[in-house]
């Protein structure tokens, strides 16, 4: 049996809507990533087979390599299906908050959504929560948000509702957001819930080869170029920096999800414990940071502090409305204020005593 890490008030009041409610809508943030996708997914497929009316709405397209996951292609991009989103959130009775933290993180499904009269819940692992909900569930220790969706289930009493299709959406989400399990997976109980979810019949192997090796042809092109031309190492600050322009991705046929992964490449250098990667995203006219890091280097403190983000201690992310360049001075800036650090697991990046 898994450790339920909610209040029994919490689950209380979820049951309590289960109860009267009919209609629930999943949504979770923008350019939607192995974990936002599984933990959605798995809800639905749990919320389904309670004879829930069940809509999972994503700002915009996921990346191809997760559309093999069950019932993806019934996913609703708002992008794409602005009117159909519309009206699922109008008739919701509950709206499932998954995988972000503060409502603009959405896009434009924010605005639909504040609006809706529907109860609402947050299940998520990032820092900070914002009050939007009636209900949050929030655990910044959970190795993903597909890991608390499955703690939920099992907190429901429903731990033996858990089939194939929810195990493969959880698995997929921790997978994923752990970097095949790498980083943020220290934790005992994520390989007891790994035990549980191979019980249940999941292929790992093939769920691996599904996400890490079906990108396309541009994609390993594209990582070439970046690793030889665009990746930038400075070893006194054991530290890496990746920039990509629009331009750029353009030149090399970019397609959604190909940069994903690109921000871990340097830290396979030896002496490199930072790494960041800075896009340059013109959908949403935005700079997109991906920071990672090793040991006890807080990747996330220098996410929030240089990019308006946050995330885990060795894996976060942030944006800035500017230009590329402006992010890429911010780095710089950034670095030489750490240079002069008080703080300890800052000090080990500059090799300081």
């Amino acid at each position: 049996m898994i450790d339920n890490v909610f209040s029994k008030a919490d689950v209380a009041d979820f049951k309590m809507w289960m109860e009267w409610a009919g209609r629930f809508v999943i949504v979770t943030h923008i350019s939607p990533d192995g974990d936002a996708v599984g933990s959605s997914l798995a809800l639905y497929h749990y919320l389904a087979g309670k004879g829930k009316s069940v809509s999972v709405i994503t700002p915009n397209s996921m990346p191809d390599f997760l559309s093999w996951l069950p019932e993806a292609d019934n996913v609703i991009s708002y992008k794409e299906q602005s009117e159909l989103a519309n009206k699922v959130m109008q008739d919701a009775d509950v709206v499932c908050c998954l995988d972000f933290n503060v409502p603009y993180r959405i896009g434009d499904v924010e605005k639909i959504m504040l609006q809706s009269k529907a109860k609402k819940i947050l299940i998520d692992h990032h820092l900070y929560p914002g009050d939007f909900c009636d209900l949050v569930l929030s655990r910044p220790d959970a190795s993903s948000t597909a890991e608390l969706v499955f703690q939920f289930i099992c907190a429901l009493g429903d731990y033996s509702e858990v089939n194939n299709q929810i195990a493969t959406c959880i698995y997929t989400g921790m997978m994923t957001d752990t970097g095949g399990f790498t980083y943020n997976s220290n934790h005992a109980r994520i390989y007891h819930i790994i035990s549980f979810l191979l019980k249940k019949n999941i292929d790992k192997d093939a769920i691996y080869r599904n996400v890490f090796n079906n990108y396309s042809e541009s994609r390993l092109r594209l990582m070439g170029y970046v690793l030889h031309k665009k990746m930038k190492v400075f070893p006194e600050m054991s530290a890496a920096l990746i920039t990509l322009s629009d331009q750029e991705l353009r030149a090399h046929n970019y397609q959604k999800g190909d940069t994903e992964g690109f921000v871990n490449l340097p830290l396979q250098i030896k002496g490199v414990k930072f790494s960041v990667f800075l896009r340059e995203d013109v959908e949403e006219n935005i700079i997109k940071a991906s920071l990672r890091s090793v040991g006890d280097v807080p990747s996330n403190v220098f996410a929030s502090t240089y990019f308006n983000g946050g995330g885990h201690k060795n894996a976060s992310g942030g944006e800035i409305h500017n230009s590329l360049k402006a992010a890429e001075l911010l780095f710089y800036k950034g670095m030489e204020e750490w240079s002069n650090s008080d703080d300890e697991s800052i000090k080990e990046l500059f090799k300081k005593s």
